[in-house]
């Protein structure tokens, strides 16, 4: 028996977006010459274009993405009214349920493909049993959990 899956929520009608101040500009080698740079505030809806009304916000269960860049319990922001291209992250409804991967054509075939070196996951050919649900553009992470 199939469980129904969880319907996401549009973000265009969430509240307006917090507003916050940049202490400054973080260089991630040699000091930032951008260090007197400065901005008025960051909107992270704006910023993540969640006022989108194709944008939604999934978080992640597992490691099938390492490889990719998005790991356990990150959360991704995904656009339903992106044409999934071949190398996209997707979201995407395999057997009744959601998953994350990557979409691969080879020889005119698409397939849905995992991006962990260290595990085994199998290969999904995106059929017509598959729906490509929608496009991953953006992802948030913890870092300290």
């Amino acid at each position: 028996m199939l469980l129904p899956i969880a319907q996401p929520v549009p973000l265009a009608d969430m509240a307006p977006g917090i507003r916050f101040k940049p202490i400054g500009v973080a260089g991630a080698g040699f000091p930032s010459p951008a260090q007197d740079w400065e901005e008025d505030a960051i909107n992270l809806a704006e910023l993540l274009r969640l006022n989108r009304a194709g944008s939604f916000v999934f978080r992640i269960d597992g490691y099938s993405m390492i490889d990719a860049g998005i790991s356990d319990r990150d959360v991704v922001v995904v656009d339903r009214d992106v044409t999934p291209r071949n190398g996209h992250i997707v979201i995407a409804i395999v057997a009744g349920g959601f998953v994350c991967r990557q979409l691969v054509y080879r020889g005119g075939v698409p397939y849905l493909e995992a991006r962990n070196s260290r595990q085994n996951y199998a290969t999904h050919l995106a059929d017509e049993s598959t729906e490509i649900w929608g496009v991953v553009r953006a992802g948030v992470r913890d870092y300290q959990r």
